[in-house]
């Protein structure tokens, strides 16, 4: 997902994105909607299949 596109959900929810990177954006995003944020931490596998951000979580090398 790029970053137009996190700004825009982030806007969404009122959180204020200047000066953050793309992985502590997204966890604000996960904390704001009520959900764990744990992006770019899984080691290979992830049961939250509801997750916006699954896909691009689990190819982020961190």
């Amino acid at each position: 997902m790029k970053m137009n596109e996190l700004r825009t959900i982030a806007k969404r929810l009122d959180i204020k994105s200047f000066g953050k990177n793309k992985v502590d954006l997204i966890r604000e995003i996960q904390r704001k909607e009520g959900n764990f944020d744990c992006y770019a931490t899984a080691a290979g596998y992830c049961d939250r299949n509801d997750c916006l951000f699954r896909s691009s979580c689990l190819s982020e090398k961190r």
